[in-house]
Formats: C-alpha cells, structure tokens, sequence
C-alpha cells in the first residue's frame, strides 16, 4: 500500500516592502513522502515571495503539466511559471513558452544548477532569474517545519528575514540571471 501525502498547515504573515505586498496567508500543503523537507520549505518561501493575487501550488509530481507554484489570470491562464530545486531544462523552456513570467527557486548550490542548464535550449533565457538563499538557510528553517506551523516572512532591500515556529533566520535574495 502506497503511503499517501502528509498535510501541513502555515499560518503566514507576509510583509514583502521590496514589492508593496502585505498578506495574512492560511495555506495547506501536501507533502509527498519522495518530497524532502527543504524542497517543500523553498516551495512554500517561493509560494510567499511571488505572491500575488492567483498563486498557487502545482499538483506536484503527479502533475508533470503543471510547475511546483504557479501564478494564473481569470482566464486561468498561467501567466507566472515557478519552478523548485533544479528543474530540467527542457521544463524551463517549455514553461517560459507558456509564461509571460518564468522563476526558479533553489535549496540547491546555484552554480551546479546553473550549470545544468548550460548549452541547453531554453527560450526566453535572458527573463529568467534563479533566486537562492544564504548555505544552509533552508536546511536550518525546514528543520523547524512541523505539522502545524506559524511563519512571518518580511523582505526588504533583497533580504528575508523569517520566524518560523519561534526560530528566527534571515538570508540575503541571491538573484542569478540564465543569461
């Protein structure tokens, strides 16, 4: 018997001056057993720092359509594509095709990442940031992830500073260009 995906509840107050966004946030994300921690940690960090009015999680790996968080119109067209970790390359173009807007977060070292990527066809390259965080930031924070769990998130001037179930941590945005 398959064992199924472990819920867990954020209770978010998001304050992100950089980009004017102010947010009371109630979210529940399924946690796949094959899903690490930290994975999930810089999916729900991705989830508050794209926030806009339209985000929302994928359907995660049974859904191999869909990015980890994405951002969509009324139409429900998805007008920003998010990917987590270290995404193929081939994902990144064809979300960038179907994007206006594409990102990519990661718990990873961003220079393997990004050499992963190097050579490879990926349309719209010179849009796409990937963003990562100080070594070891997400590791610590998704160390403090229970099942129930109080999150504030404040970015300014490129900085997150996070409390999470009563631990505080804070990391420089690192912002990478494809191109």
């Amino acid at each position: 018997m398959a064992i199924g995906a472990t819920v867990h509840t954020f209770e978010i107050e998001l304050a992100d001056v950089d980009r004017g966004v102010y947010e009371s946030l109630s979210l529940r994300v399924a946690r796949h057993p094959s899903e690490t921690a930290p994975f999930m940690m810089t999916r729900v960090l991705a989830y508050c720092l794209e926030y806009a009015e339209g985000v929302d999680f994928g359907q995660g790996i049974a859904g191999t359509e869909e990015p980890a968080v994405m951002v969509k119109d009324l139409t429900g067209r998805i007008v920003t594509w998010i990917e987590i970790g270290q995404p193929e390359a081939e994902r990144l173009h064809r979300g960038s095709r179907l994007a206006d807007r594409t990102a990519v977060y990661t718990h990873r070292d961003p220079a393997k990442v990004l050499a992963g990527w190097e050579g490879k066809k990926i349309y719209g390259r010179e849009d796409i940031v990937l963003t990562s965080f100080d070594p070891g930031f997400i590791e610590d924070t998704a160390a403090q992830i229970e099942r129930r769990n109080a999150l504030t998130a404040s970015v300014t001037d490129g900085h997150l500073y996070l409390e999470i179930n009563g631990t505080s941590a804070d990391t420089a945005l690192h912002r990478h260009p494809l191109a």
